[in-house]
Protein backbone atom coordinates (compact mmCIF):
# COMPACT_ATOMS: atom_id res chain seq x y z
CA UNK A 1 0.00 0.00 0.00
CA UNK A 2 1.24 3.58 -0.73
CA UNK A 3 2.27 6.00 1.49
CA UNK A 4 -0.26 8.36 0.07
CA UNK A 5 -3.30 5.64 0.42
CA UNK A 6 -1.79 5.10 4.04
CA UNK A 7 -2.46 8.73 4.66
CA UNK A 8 -5.91 8.96 3.40
CA UNK A 9 -6.59 6.08 5.90
CA UNK A 10 -5.38 7.54 8.90
CA UNK A 11 -7.08 10.62 8.13
CA UNK A 12 -10.63 9.01 7.31
CA UNK A 13 -10.18 6.85 10.26
CA UNK A 14 -9.50 10.19 12.86
CA UNK A 15 -12.19 12.08 11.20
CA UNK A 16 -14.48 9.31 12.09
CA UNK A 17 -13.22 8.86 15.64
CA UNK A 18 -13.67 12.49 16.27
CA UNK A 19 -17.09 12.15 14.68
CA UNK A 20 -18.45 9.66 16.95
CA UNK A 21 -16.65 11.47 19.82
CA UNK A 22 -19.00 14.94 19.44
CA UNK A 23 -22.26 12.66 18.53
CA UNK A 24 -21.94 10.66 21.61
CA UNK A 25 -24.24 12.64 24.22
CA UNK A 26 -23.68 16.18 23.39
CA UNK A 27 -25.01 18.36 20.50
CA UNK A 28 -22.69 21.11 19.21
CA UNK A 29 -22.49 24.04 19.46
CA UNK A 30 -23.16 24.43 23.06
CA UNK A 31 -24.89 27.68 24.71
CA UNK A 32 -24.55 29.09 27.70
CA UNK A 33 -25.70 32.63 28.85
CA UNK A 34 -24.20 34.27 32.39
CA UNK A 35 -24.99 38.08 33.81
CA UNK A 36 -23.87 40.57 36.17
CA UNK A 37 -25.41 44.00 37.44
CA UNK A 38 -24.10 46.12 39.89
CA UNK A 39 -25.76 49.24 40.90
CA UNK A 40 -24.66 51.00 44.55
CA UNK A 41 -25.19 54.41 45.99
CA UNK A 42 -22.44 56.16 47.80
CA UNK A 43 -21.78 58.66 50.28
CA UNK A 44 -18.23 60.66 50.72
CA UNK A 45 -18.46 61.59 54.59
CA UNK A 46 -15.60 64.21 54.19
CA UNK A 47 -16.96 66.49 50.90
CA UNK A 48 -20.63 65.31 52.04
CA UNK A 49 -21.19 64.57 48.21
CA UNK A 50 -23.39 61.70 46.86
CA UNK A 51 -23.93 59.86 44.04
CA UNK A 52 -25.49 56.62 42.83
CA UNK A 53 -24.31 54.25 39.71
CA UNK A 54 -24.28 51.49 37.86
CA UNK A 55 -20.68 50.25 38.02
CA UNK A 56 -21.30 47.39 35.92
CA UNK A 57 -23.83 45.23 34.06
CA UNK A 58 -21.96 42.85 32.23
CA UNK A 59 -23.75 39.64 29.90
CA UNK A 60 -21.64 36.98 28.72
CA UNK A 61 -21.79 33.83 26.32
CA UNK A 62 -19.75 30.70 26.32
CA UNK A 63 -19.90 26.97 25.10
CA UNK A 64 -18.56 24.56 22.84
CA UNK A 65 -18.58 24.52 19.13
CA UNK A 66 -16.92 20.78 18.60
CA UNK A 67 -15.10 18.74 21.60
CA UNK A 68 -12.23 20.70 21.09
CA UNK A 69 -13.20 24.36 19.92
CA UNK A 70 -14.84 26.24 22.67
CA UNK A 71 -15.80 30.33 22.89
CA UNK A 72 -16.09 32.92 24.96
CA UNK A 73 -18.16 36.49 24.66
CA UNK A 74 -18.72 39.38 27.04
CA UNK A 75 -19.91 42.60 26.94
CA UNK A 76 -20.08 45.66 30.03
CA UNK A 77 -23.07 47.13 28.67
CA UNK A 78 -22.06 50.01 31.45
CA UNK A 79 -19.27 50.47 33.31
CA UNK A 80 -19.24 53.50 34.91
CA UNK A 81 -21.62 54.63 32.17
CA UNK A 82 -19.23 53.37 29.27
CA UNK A 83 -20.07 50.28 26.90
CA UNK A 84 -16.81 47.44 26.43
CA UNK A 85 -16.20 45.09 24.60
CA UNK A 86 -14.52 42.19 27.52
CA UNK A 87 -13.77 38.76 26.54
CA UNK A 88 -13.61 38.08 22.73
CA UNK A 89 -11.65 34.68 22.36
CA UNK A 90 -11.79 31.30 21.11
CA UNK A 91 -9.84 28.10 22.82
CA UNK A 92 -8.79 24.79 21.42
CA UNK A 93 -8.13 21.99 23.97
CA UNK A 94 -6.49 19.16 22.61
CA UNK A 95 -6.08 17.05 25.26
CA UNK A 96 -7.53 16.83 28.49
CA UNK A 97 -6.22 19.55 30.59
CA UNK A 98 -4.84 21.87 28.29
CA UNK A 99 -6.74 24.83 26.98
CA UNK A 100 -5.20 26.94 24.09
CA UNK A 101 -6.90 30.61 24.06
CA UNK A 102 -6.40 33.12 21.16
CA UNK A 103 -7.93 36.69 21.14
CA UNK A 104 -9.29 39.19 23.55
CA UNK A 105 -8.81 37.37 27.21
CA UNK A 106 -7.69 38.05 30.94
CA UNK A 107 -3.92 37.94 31.39
CA UNK A 108 -2.44 35.54 34.32
CA UNK A 109 -2.38 37.83 36.78
CA UNK A 110 -5.52 38.73 38.63
CA UNK A 111 -7.79 36.62 40.58
CA UNK A 112 -11.54 36.58 40.26
CA UNK A 113 -12.22 37.64 43.52
CA UNK A 114 -10.13 40.22 43.14
CA UNK A 115 -11.97 41.48 39.74
CA UNK A 116 -14.54 39.82 38.85
CA UNK A 117 -17.31 42.05 39.90
CA UNK A 118 -19.42 38.85 40.43
CA UNK A 119 -16.98 37.62 42.89
CA UNK A 120 -16.04 40.39 44.84
CA UNK A 121 -16.65 40.52 48.53
CA UNK A 122 -16.73 44.49 48.89
CA UNK A 123 -18.55 47.04 46.77
CA UNK A 124 -15.40 48.48 46.09
CA UNK A 125 -12.47 46.15 44.84
CA UNK A 126 -8.87 46.39 46.91
CA UNK A 127 -6.14 48.13 45.56
CA UNK A 128 -4.80 45.49 44.18
CA UNK A 129 -7.35 45.23 41.46
CA UNK A 130 -7.91 48.37 40.58
CA UNK A 131 -4.25 50.27 40.21
CA UNK A 132 -2.20 48.24 38.98
CA UNK A 133 -3.02 47.59 35.51
CA UNK A 134 -5.86 46.46 33.11
CA UNK A 135 -6.64 43.33 33.30
CA UNK A 136 -7.46 41.85 30.14
CA UNK A 137 -5.50 42.15 26.73
CA UNK A 138 -5.48 40.62 23.21
CA UNK A 139 -3.12 38.15 22.39
CA UNK A 140 -2.61 34.02 23.32
CA UNK A 141 -3.44 32.11 26.67
CA UNK A 142 -2.39 28.41 27.01
CA UNK A 143 -3.76 26.43 30.55
CA UNK A 144 -2.59 23.61 31.05
CA UNK A 145 -4.16 21.68 34.75
CA UNK A 146 -2.72 18.48 35.98
CA UNK A 147 -2.06 17.22 39.71
CA UNK A 148 0.95 17.10 42.09
CA UNK A 149 0.41 14.06 43.91
CA UNK A 150 -2.84 15.02 44.94
CA UNK A 151 -2.87 18.65 44.89
CA UNK A 152 -4.69 20.18 41.59
CA UNK A 153 -2.52 22.71 39.90
CA UNK A 154 -2.20 24.72 36.77
CA UNK A 155 0.15 26.42 35.33
CA UNK A 156 -0.55 29.34 32.80
CA UNK A 157 1.16 31.13 29.95
CA UNK A 158 0.35 34.49 27.84
CA UNK A 159 1.80 36.57 25.43
CA UNK A 160 0.04 39.97 24.75
CA UNK A 161 0.27 43.10 22.82
CA UNK A 162 0.94 45.36 25.78
CA UNK A 163 -1.54 47.45 25.32
CA UNK A 164 -5.15 47.62 26.35
CA UNK A 165 -8.46 46.03 25.34
CA UNK A 166 -9.97 46.47 21.96
CA UNK A 167 -7.19 48.44 20.75
CA UNK A 168 -4.54 46.27 18.02
CA UNK A 169 -0.94 47.65 17.98
CA UNK A 170 1.67 46.21 16.36
CA UNK A 171 4.76 45.43 18.69
CA UNK A 172 8.25 44.81 18.48
CA UNK A 173 8.58 42.67 21.86
CA UNK A 174 5.18 41.22 23.56
CA UNK A 175 4.57 41.30 27.21
CA UNK A 176 4.18 38.06 28.84
CA UNK A 177 3.34 36.35 32.01
CA UNK A 178 3.09 33.06 33.67
CA UNK A 179 0.52 32.21 36.52
CA UNK A 180 1.16 28.77 39.24
CA UNK A 181 -1.50 27.67 40.81
CA UNK A 182 -1.83 24.80 43.76
CA UNK A 183 -5.30 23.85 45.01
CA UNK A 184 -9.32 24.62 44.19
CA UNK A 185 -11.41 27.27 45.02
CA UNK A 186 -13.00 25.11 47.68
CA UNK A 187 -10.77 24.68 50.33
CA UNK A 188 -7.07 25.65 50.15
CA UNK A 189 -5.50 27.38 47.26
CA UNK A 190 -2.26 29.57 46.23
CA UNK A 191 -0.78 31.52 43.24
CA UNK A 192 2.55 32.47 42.09
CA UNK A 193 2.65 34.85 39.21
CA UNK A 194 4.58 37.65 36.90
CA UNK A 195 4.31 39.58 34.00
CA UNK A 196 6.72 41.60 32.52
CA UNK A 197 4.47 44.73 30.92
CA UNK A 198 6.23 46.44 27.82
CA UNK A 199 3.71 49.62 26.72
CA UNK A 200 6.05 51.78 25.21
CA UNK A 201 10.27 52.04 25.26
CA UNK A 202 9.21 54.24 28.39
CA UNK A 203 7.13 52.29 30.42
CA UNK A 204 8.54 49.09 31.37
CA UNK A 205 7.10 47.13 34.51
CA UNK A 206 8.00 43.80 35.60
CA UNK A 207 4.73 42.57 37.90
CA UNK A 208 5.01 39.75 40.40
CA UNK A 209 2.99 38.46 43.21
CA UNK A 210 1.56 35.33 45.24
CA UNK A 211 -1.87 34.97 47.16
CA UNK A 212 -2.89 32.31 49.77
CA UNK A 213 -6.74 31.46 50.28
CA UNK A 214 -9.38 29.19 51.82
CA UNK A 215 -12.69 28.50 51.95
CA UNK A 216 -15.37 26.26 53.68
CA UNK A 217 -19.09 26.00 53.35
CA UNK A 218 -20.34 29.42 54.39
CA UNK A 219 -16.89 31.06 54.78
CA UNK A 220 -13.75 32.43 52.99
CA UNK A 221 -10.65 34.16 54.64
CA UNK A 222 -7.86 35.73 51.32
CA UNK A 223 -4.17 37.33 51.50
CA UNK A 224 -2.11 38.42 48.67
CA UNK A 225 0.46 40.76 47.50
CA UNK A 226 1.53 42.69 44.42
CA UNK A 227 5.10 44.35 43.49
CA UNK A 228 5.11 46.58 40.53
CA UNK A 229 8.85 47.28 39.28
CA UNK A 230 9.79 49.84 36.98
CA UNK A 231 12.82 48.54 34.67
CA UNK A 232 14.47 51.58 33.78
CA UNK A 233 13.22 53.71 36.91
CA UNK A 234 14.52 52.35 40.23
CA UNK A 235 12.18 55.43 41.74
CA UNK A 236 8.98 54.52 39.76
CA UNK A 237 7.53 51.36 42.10
CA UNK A 238 4.11 50.47 43.99
CA UNK A 239 3.78 47.68 46.46
CA UNK A 240 0.38 47.21 47.81
CA UNK A 241 -1.33 43.36 49.65
CA UNK A 242 -4.75 42.93 51.29
CA UNK A 243 -6.54 40.81 53.93
CA UNK A 244 -10.08 39.76 54.04
CA UNK A 245 -12.79 37.24 55.04
CA UNK A 246 -16.50 37.17 55.28
CA UNK A 247 -19.01 34.83 56.94
CA UNK A 248 -22.01 33.76 55.62
CA UNK A 249 -25.09 32.82 58.78
CA UNK A 250 -27.61 30.84 56.74
CA UNK A 251 -31.25 32.15 57.48
CA UNK A 252 -34.50 30.08 57.38
CA UNK A 253 -36.08 29.24 53.48
CA UNK A 254 -39.36 31.13 54.60
CA UNK A 255 -37.62 34.68 54.83
CA UNK A 256 -37.00 37.32 52.39
CA UNK A 257 -32.99 37.39 52.61
CA UNK A 258 -31.80 33.79 52.78
CA UNK A 259 -28.19 34.45 54.58
CA UNK A 260 -26.26 37.31 56.95
CA UNK A 261 -22.58 37.82 55.53
CA UNK A 262 -20.71 40.03 57.53
CA UNK A 263 -16.98 40.94 56.11
CA UNK A 264 -13.88 42.86 56.80
CA UNK A 265 -11.31 43.73 54.99
CA UNK A 266 -7.37 45.55 55.27
CA UNK A 267 -5.63 46.62 52.51
CA UNK A 268 -2.91 49.01 51.74
CA UNK A 269 -0.81 50.83 48.87
CA UNK A 270 2.71 52.50 48.65
CA UNK A 271 4.73 54.38 46.09
CA UNK A 272 7.12 56.24 48.41
CA UNK A 273 8.48 53.00 49.33
CA UNK A 274 10.05 54.99 53.30
CA UNK A 275 10.39 54.17 56.09
CA UNK A 276 7.31 55.95 56.93
CA UNK A 277 5.14 52.99 56.08
CA UNK A 278 2.38 52.28 53.59
CA UNK A 279 0.78 55.54 51.45
CA UNK A 280 -2.46 54.79 52.22
CA UNK A 281 -4.41 52.33 54.37
CA UNK A 282 -7.74 51.26 54.33
CA UNK A 283 -10.02 49.43 56.63
CA UNK A 284 -13.24 48.12 54.93
CA UNK A 285 -16.61 46.61 56.88
CA UNK A 286 -19.71 45.34 55.22
CA UNK A 287 -22.78 43.35 56.20
CA UNK A 288 -25.08 41.58 52.92
CA UNK A 289 -28.01 40.14 52.56
CA UNK A 290 -27.89 37.12 50.53
CA UNK A 291 -30.98 36.95 47.71
CA UNK A 292 -30.74 33.25 46.84
CA UNK A 293 -29.22 30.18 49.03
CA UNK A 294 -25.89 30.38 46.98
CA UNK A 295 -23.78 31.98 49.51
CA UNK A 296 -21.03 34.73 48.05
CA UNK A 297 -23.61 35.33 45.08
CA UNK A 298 -26.31 37.81 44.61
CA UNK A 299 -26.53 40.14 47.34
CA UNK A 300 -27.56 43.69 49.52
CA UNK A 301 -24.88 44.55 50.61
CA UNK A 302 -23.62 47.70 53.15
CA UNK A 303 -20.30 48.61 53.61
CA UNK A 304 -17.82 51.73 54.86
CA UNK A 305 -14.46 52.37 54.13
CA UNK A 306 -12.17 54.25 56.79
CA UNK A 307 -9.34 55.72 54.95
CA UNK A 308 -5.83 56.33 56.64
CA UNK A 309 -3.32 58.75 54.45
CA UNK A 310 -0.13 59.04 55.40
CA UNK A 311 1.02 60.31 51.89
CA UNK A 312 -0.94 61.27 49.39
CA UNK A 313 -1.02 59.25 46.01
CA UNK A 314 -1.82 60.94 42.32
CA UNK A 315 -4.11 58.18 41.92
CA UNK A 316 -5.98 58.68 44.60
CA UNK A 317 -6.49 62.40 43.90
CA UNK A 318 -8.47 62.28 40.73
CA UNK A 319 -11.11 64.06 43.04
CA UNK A 320 -11.37 64.55 46.53
CA UNK A 321 -14.10 61.98 47.08
CA UNK A 322 -11.15 58.85 46.10
CA UNK A 323 -9.57 59.11 49.20
CA UNK A 324 -12.83 60.28 51.25
CA UNK A 325 -14.43 57.81 53.78
CA UNK A 326 -17.42 56.52 51.88
CA UNK A 327 -20.48 54.50 52.67
CA UNK A 328 -22.20 51.96 50.67
CA UNK A 329 -25.24 50.64 49.69
CA UNK A 330 -24.55 48.02 46.52
CA UNK A 331 -27.38 45.73 45.11
CA UNK A 332 -25.04 42.72 43.11
CA UNK A 333 -27.42 40.46 40.94
CA UNK A 334 -25.49 37.29 39.21
CA UNK A 335 -27.03 34.58 36.86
Amino acid sequence: MSLKNQLVIVILLFSSLISAQETDSVRYPTFKVDGTMKNKVEYASETGNSRFSVRNSRVGIRGYLTNYFGYRGQIELSDNGNFKVLDLYGSFEPVKGLSLSLGQTSIPLFNSYVVSPANLMFANRAFIGKYFLSTRDIGFLADYNFKMGVVPASIEFGAYNGNTINDPVWREKLSYGGRLELGNMKGLRSTFKFYDYLNTPKVHYLFYGADLRYEGDNWKVETEFMKRDNKDIDEDQMLSYYVQGAYAFPLKETYFFKNIVPAVRWDAIDKHMDESGFDVDRLTVGLGFGLTKKYFSSILRFDYEWYFVNQKLDILSLYDEMDSNKFTIELLLTF
